[in-house]
C-alpha cells in the first residue's frame, strides 16, 4: 500500500471537495442532496417573463428584450432603459379584465342614492347598461354544414361544450333553410357536398347574410381551392383532418371581430353641460354600477399628443402616454376611462391632440392602439370611454360624430335645496368637525344661501358657501362654546350675518309698464338670466347706436329689428320717415359684461316698437327668440334655463317661438309652474302680447 493511498484513507472522514469546486465551499454531508444555488437576477427576470402569460406576439418581444439585457453591461444607460421598458411591458394588464356586474336594478338604486334629480340622464345611462347587459348574455350561434354525420356530431359536441348554440345540417340547401329560420354568427362548412357544395353556399351567404363569418373545411385541401374559397369571401380555410385547437381559435377570433364591429355602431357617451352639474361623479357611478375600475384623465390645457401617446424610447427621459399609465394603475384591460374637459384641449401650431382621440374612441382602431413608448399594439376595445365637455360645440366635427351627447341641465332651486339638505350640509358639517345632532342648518337658511349667495347652474358655488358657513360656525363653537348658536339652530338671519352681504342680487321683474323697455330671457354658462333692453330716440342723422358690450350677433339682431320696423311701419301706425331725422339708441345694462347670441332679437324689436308707437311694454312679460327680416320668430336654445330664470324673477308671461314647442313638452312641471307660456310665429303676435294700448 502506497503512502498516497494511506494518506487518503486516513483522511476519509474529512470532506472531499469535488473537482472544480470553488475555494472555501464546503460539500454536503454524505447522504444529503446538494443545495441548489440561489437564482440569479437574470434567472428571476426570465422566469417573470415566461410566467407572465403575455400574448404570443408580446411574449416574443419580451423574450428578445430579456436576452438583450443579458448581454448588456448593467452599469450602462442602455441597460436601465431596456430594464424599465421590460418592467412596463410586464406591468400592463394584457389579459386581465373585470367581470361586468350589469344588474340594472342595482345600478338604478346606486344612481338614485348618489345623485338627486338628473332623471333623463339616469334613464339614458340605464338604457345604455341594459343594452350592454343583453349583449353580454347573448350566446353565439354556430351553423355546422357537413355531409358526414360523424364529423357533424363530433364538432357539435366540441362547440356545445364551449358554450355555443349549435345547429348541424347535411348540405348547403339545408344550411340556407336553417339560416332563414335563425341566422348564425359563424358558419363552419365542408367544401365538397351533394345538392349545394360549400362554394355555392358561400356565394348565397355573402349575398344574403354578408355579416356572417364563414370557415371552410375540406379533405382535398389544395392551394387552388383555398384561393378560390378566400376570393369568394371565406374568412378562414382549414384542411381535414381538422385541428380542433386551430378551429376553436379561429371561431373565437371571428366572434371577437364581430363584437368589435357591433361596438363600432354603439355610442360613446359624452356628458355636456355647465360646470358642477355632476358629470364626473355620474361617470364614477357608472363604473361602480358595472363593477369596473375607473380612472379619470383631464384633458384641459393638453396641447401635445405625446401626452396621450407617449414618447419614443430613443429620447432621453421617454415615458409612456397617460392612457397606458392609467391602465397600468387600474390593473384592468376594460376599465371605465373618463376623458374629462375634452373641449379645453389646446389646438395650435404645435399639434392637435384630438387626432389621438379619434383613434381612441373608434373601436375599429383602438383594438390595436400603439403607444410610441411601448411600440406594440394594445387592445383598448374592451374599455368604456366616457367624455365630458362644457361646450360640445367647441369639439371638432369628426370627433362630435363619434359621440352621443347627453345634456346635463341646470339644477332648479328646489333640486339644489334637496341636494343641499340631503348631501351637502351633512357632508360639510362632518368635514368641519360639527355634530349634526347639535348644529342644525334650517331650511330657510339653505334657501337663502341658494338664492342670495350663488348664481350658477351647478353646485360648486353652493358647496363653497356651505363650507364657509361651517368654518365660521366651527370658530364660534370654539370661541364661545356654541352659545351664539341658539339651540343649535342656524336660521336665515344668522346665515346672512355669518356670510356677510349677499354678492348677487337677482334681476326681478319691474312693476309698472314703461315705454322703450322690454325684458329678455338669455342663456349663459351659469344658466338662464333675464336682461332689460332699453331704447331711446333723439334728433340726429339716421344712426343706430348700440351699447352694452354687445357681440356681433346681437348687433345684427338690432339692425334686423330696426329694418323690420322701417319696412312695416304702416302696420304699426308709425310714420314711414321716422328715421330720417332721428338717431336710435339701444342699450343693454351691465355694460362690463360681454353679451352675445341670437336670443334677444324679439326683445330688442319689442323695445323699439314700444318706443316708436308710444305703447308701454308690460314688465311681467319676457321674451326670447330670433327675428327674421320678414318678421318670423325663429327658435333658439336653452329654453329650460330661460324658463327657470323667468320663474325666479317673478315673470308671469313668457313669449317663446312656436318652433320650441317640442322642447317645451319635455320640460318638467316644476319649471313651468306659475308661468303662462305663449307660443308665437311672427312679430305681430309677440307685439300684441307684450305691448299695452297707447294712452
Amino acid at each position: 500500500m502506497s503512502w498516497f493511498g494511506l494518506g487518503r484513507k486516513s483522511s476519509s472522514k474529512e470532506p472531499v471537495l469535488p473537482e472544480n469546486a470553488p475555494a472555501g465551499e464546503t460539500p454536503p454531508e454524505a447522504g444529503q442532496a446538494p443545495k441548489a444555488a440561489p437564482p440569479s437576477d437574470r434567472d428571476m427576470l426570465r422566469e417573470r417573463v415566461e410566467s407572465s402569460g403575455l400574448p404570443t406576439e408580446i411574449m416574443e418581444t419580451a423574450r428578445a428584450e430579456c436576452e438583450r439585457l443579458f448581454h448588456a453591461d448593467p452599469s450602462s444607460p442602455e441597460y436601465a432603459i431596456g430594464f424599465n421598458y421590460l418592467e412596463f411591458i410586464l406591468s400592463l394588464p394584457w389579459t386581465t379584465t373585470t367581470k361586468d356586474d350589469l344588474d340594472i336594478g342595482r345600478a338604478e338604486v346606486l344612481l338614485n342614492a348618489r345623485h338627486y334629480g338628473l332623471t333623463r340622464v339616469k334613464d339614458r345611462i340605464l338604457e345604455f347598461l341594459a343594452v350592454k347587459n343583453l349583449r353580454g348574455t347573448y350566446t353565439p350561434h354556430i351553423l355546422l354544414v357537413d355531409d358526414e354525420l360523424i364529423a357533424r356530431e363530433n364538432l357539435s359536441i366540441v362547440f356545445e361544450s364551449d358554450g355555443y348554440d349549435v345547429t348541424a345540417v347535411g348540405n348547403g340547401l339545408e344550411a340556407v333553410e336553417a339560416m332563414e329560420k335563425q341566422p348564425a354568427d359563424i358558419v363552419v362548412s365542408d367544401l365538397k357536398m351533394g345538392g349545394m357544395d360549400g362554394l355555392e353556399l358561400l356565394g348565397v351567404l355573402r349575398k344574403r347574410w354578408p355579416d356572417t363569418k364563414v370557415i371552410m373545411l375540406t379533405g382535398y385541401a389544395t392551394v387552388k381551392t383555398a384561393v378560390a374559397a378566400m376570393q369568394q369571401g371565406a374568412d378562414q380555410y382549414l384542411g381535414k383532418p381538422v385541428n380542433l385547437t386551430k378551429l376553436r381559435g379561429h371561431v373565437q377570433d371571428l366572434l371577437e371581430e364581430s363584437r368589435r364591429a357591433q361596438h363600432l355602431h354603439g355610442p360613446v357617451l359624452c356628458f355636456t353641460g355647465p360646470p358642477g352639474t355632476g358629470k364626473t361623479s355620474i361617470g364614477r357611478a357608472i363604473a361602480e354600477a358595472m363593477g369596473r375600475e375607473f380612472f379619470r384623465l383631464s384633458l384641459a390645457g393638453l396641447r401635445d399628443e405625446a401626452e396621450l401617446r407617449g414618447h419614443r424610447r430613443t429620447y432621453v427621459g421617454a415615458m409612456p402616454g397617460r392612457i397606458l399609465q392609467g391602465l397600468q394603475k387600474a390593473g384592468s384591460r376594460n376599465p371605465v376611462i373618463m376623458l374629462d374637459e375634452m373641449d379645453k384641449i389646446v389646438q395650435d401650431f404645435q399639434g392637435d391632440a384630438t387626432a389621438v382621440l379619434l383613434e381612441l374612441l373608434d373601436p375599429e382602431q383602438n383594438a390595436a392602439f400603439v403607444d410610441h413608448y411601448l411600440g406594440l399594439p394594445f387592445d383598448l376595445s374592451g374599455a368604456l370611454f366616457i367624455c365630458t365637455a362644457n361646450m360640445v360645440e367647441r369639439l371638432p366635427a369628426p370627433l362630435r360624430d363619434r359621440l352621443e351627447v347627453i345634456e346635463f341641465s341646470s339644477y332648479t332651486r328646489n333640486e339644489k335645496y334637496e341636494i343641499a339638505s340631503r348631501y351637502l350640509v351633512p357632508e360639510q358639517l362632518q368635514q368641519h368637525g360639527l355634530d349634526e345632532k347639535v348644529v342644525n342648518v334650517a331650511p330657510e337658511a339653505i334657501r337663502a344661501i341658494i338664492t342670495e349667495y350663488t348664481r350658477e347652474a351647478g353646485l360648486r358655488g353652493l358647496r363653497k358657501q356651505l363650507a364657509s358657513l361651517c368654518r365660521k360656525l366651527a370658530r364660534q363653537v370654539l370661541s364661545d362654546g356654541g352659545s351664539s348658536v341658539a339651540n343649535g339652530n342656524v336660521d336665515a338671519a344668522m346665515a346672512r350675518s355669518l356670510l356677510g352681504p349677499a354678492p348677487f342680487a337677482s334681476n326681478t321683474a319691474r312693476d309698472a309698464a314703461r315705454v322703450g323697455l322690454s325684458t329678455s330671457l338669455v342663456w349663459t354658462e351659469n344658466g338662464g338670466e333675464i336682461i332689460f333692453v332699453e331704447a331711446a330716440r333723439m334728433q340726429g342723422n339716421k344712426q343706430l347706436l348700440l351699447t352694452g358690450s354687445l357681440g356681433e350677433v346681437l348687433r345684427e339682431s338690432a339692425q334686423t329689428g330696426l329694418s323690420y320696423i322701417r319696412s312695416h311701419a304702416g302696420d304699426y301706425g308709425i310714420s314711414p320717415d321716422f328715421f330720417e331725422t332721428s338717431d336710435i339708441h339701444v342699450h343693454i345694462p351691465a355694460g362690463a359684461v360681454s353679451k352675445e347670441g341670437p336670443s334677444a332679437g324679439v326683445s330688442i324689436t319689442l323695445a323699439l316698437l314700444s318706443l316708436l308707437t308710444g305703447r308701454p311694454a308690460r314688465q311681467d312679460v319676457a321674451s326670447t327668440g330670433e327675428l327674421s327680416l320678414l318678421g318670423e320668430v325663429l327658435p333658439v336654445g336653452g329654453v329650460r334655463e330661460k324658463l327657470m330664470a323667468a320663474q325666479q324673477a317673478g315673470i308671469g308671461v313668457v313669449i317663446l317661438p312656436r318652433g320650441c314647442e317640442s322642447v317645451l313638452a319635455t320640460i318638467e312641471d316644476e319649471v313651468l309652474r306659475e308661468l303662462d307660456v305663449r307660443l308665437v310665429s311672427d312679430m305681430r303676435e309677440a307685439a300684441e302680447i307684450a305691448l299695452m294700448p297707447s294712452a
